[in-house]
């Protein structure tokens, strides 16, 4: 009987903890989409960019356009030969020039990566019918601000932890594993320059880190629902 009751009581214990951690991680996220306009990028059909990268001393200017449902297309100009990378809904392609002249097909975890870029909405919005996993870690002091750490697991396995700042609960940096020139590097990403783009939220520049050396990205021009043709998502016939 004592085995049962105590049995019955970790049960209750742990089944508290879950229903409050859940509490709180939808607490913290209905604050974060509340804080970026969710309710209307929900809406945005099509998002366009032009940015510019700065790597290794050199700039490269970047073109970036996504398309519900889940479409994605990248090129990046690097020392006059066009990088291209494009996801169609379905299957992933790159063309790397100093590679070869004939789009590859992506797969495992760069596949994964571009699959992710194409979600507008973001990974955490309906996180639960995407087949992914949220839990809170706890809450960390980073460079002085306060942060909640949300450790996001999606349904292939891979792991993001994102840091919300948790008085204007904006995404302050994402760390996550990546692939780079085959490899698997671990990366930071941080969220800065938020403007207001028609009651949006978007971070205009973003600083990735990682053991090769660091990026920034700064968004030069964003465009919400540009008119975007499904043909540039369709591979090239060799």
């Amino acid at each position: 009987m004592k085995k049962t009751i105590l049995t019955l009581a970790v049960f209750l214990f742990v089944s508290s903890v879950s229903f409050i951690q859940a509490q709180n991680v939808k607490e913290i996220l209905d604050n974060h989409f509340k804080a970026i306009g969710q309710d209307k990028l929900a809406k945005v059909e099509t998002y366009a960019i032009k940015a510019k990268v700065t790597q290794m001393g050199m700039e490269l200017p970047m073109v970036m356009k996504m398309k519900k449902p889940n479409k994605f297309r990248m090129e990046m100009d690097m020392a006059g030969q066009k990088m291209i990378q494009v996801y169609d809904g379905q299957k992933g392609w790159v063309v790397a020039p100093w590679i070869s002249s004939e789009p590859q097909e992506l797969t495992g975890a760069e596949l994964e990566q571009a699959m992710a870029q194409a979600d507008i909405d973001g990974e955490l919005y309906n996180y639960e019918k995407k087949g992914h996993q949220v839990e809170l870690v706890g809450k960390e002091d980073i460079d002085g601000t306060d942060m909640y750490n949300l450790k996001v697991t999606n349904k292939n396995g891979s792991v993001k932890n994102y840091y919300i700042d948790a008085e204007k609960y904006l995404i302050n940096q994402v760390k996550a594993s990546a692939v780079s020139m085959g490899q698997e590097v671990n990366v930071t990403q941080k969220m800065v320059e938020y403007k207001d783009f028609d009651g949006i939220k978007i971070a205009t520049k973003i600083i990735s880190e990682t053991p090769m050396g660091n990026a920034e990205i700064v968004m030069e021009e964003v465009e919400l629902d540009a008119k975007i043709d499904d043909s540039i998502f369709a591979k090239p016939s060799n």
